[in-house]
């Protein structure tokens, strides 16, 4: 698929109006085919912008519309929203896959239906919005696909896991779990952490995430999703 096909077809198939498709065309161009094809540009520096009004988008969310929740209640809330999960439901709903510009050997290996491509693609798109229209259709957008999920997390439905899981260790022994870090992989704007979460130096899980606090989340809901781990700590 050619280029500029891409994003006219990505942008008429989900309504997105705009007003220079060179943003568009961009965000739609992973590394790999730009590595392949010798293309100057690829969707990583809109993938860093995106992520930045992303994060600002959700924090003036819950900071007008939460005014009773401390700082560091907000922080959790929006580093849940904003995670690789809800990215990729985001990239799901929009089908933004199918117009991805890949490498061969991306392509060959399932790219299209990588988590973190999708979630980085995603913020690239938002990134493309921004440039192209500016701060309010950004908004709209962000708003339109993840206005609920900030509202059910914020309601109630945020569960701090690592804070659970300890709370029923230390119910059942001096001991406690431990989490630390395994691995570190992205470009420096765009990291992604995988961190273990240990009892007795004996690894529990692994958890993944844009963040340490991220994964470290991650691995603990894992953790207590496991009845069969669940028993090793009682």
């Amino acid at each position: 698929m050619k280029l500029r096909d891409s994003a006219h077809r990505f942008l008429a198939d989900n309504q997105i109006s705009c007003h220079d498709e060179k943003f568009f065309s961009m965000a739609l161009i992973h590394p790999s085919y730009a590595q392949e094809n010798k293309t100057r540009y690829s969707n990583q520096r809109l993938e860093f912008l995106g992520d930045a009004v992303l994060n600002f988008v959700t924090a003036d969310y819950l900071y007008n519309n939460y005014p009773e929740k401390a700082e560091g209640d907000l922080t959790k809330i929006r580093a849940r929203v904003v995670c690789e999960n809800a990215l990729v439901d985001i990239a799901v709903r929009i089908n933004l896959g199918s117009y991805l510009l890949l490498g061969r050997g991306e392509e060959k290996s399932g790219g299209r239906e990588r988590k973190s491509i999708l979630a980085d693609a995603v913020e690239a798109v938002i990134g493309a919005i921004y440039l192209d229209q500016g701060i309010q259709p950004a908004r709209d957008f962000i708003l339109r696909h993840l206005e609920e999920t900030i509202r059910q997390t914020a309601e109630g439905e945020f569960r701090d896991f690592k804070s659970r899981l300890q709370e029923i260790v230390q119910a059942h022994g001096s001991n406690n779990v431990y989490y630390e870090t395994i691995e570190e992989s992205g470009p420096l704007h765009a990291k992604i952490f995988e961190v273990g979460v240990y009892y007795e130096n004996h690894l529990l899980a692994r958890g993944s995430g844009r963040s340490k606090k991220e994964a470290e989340q991650c691995a603990a809901e894992k953790v207590l999703q496991d009845s069969t781990l669940l028993k090793q700590l009682l």
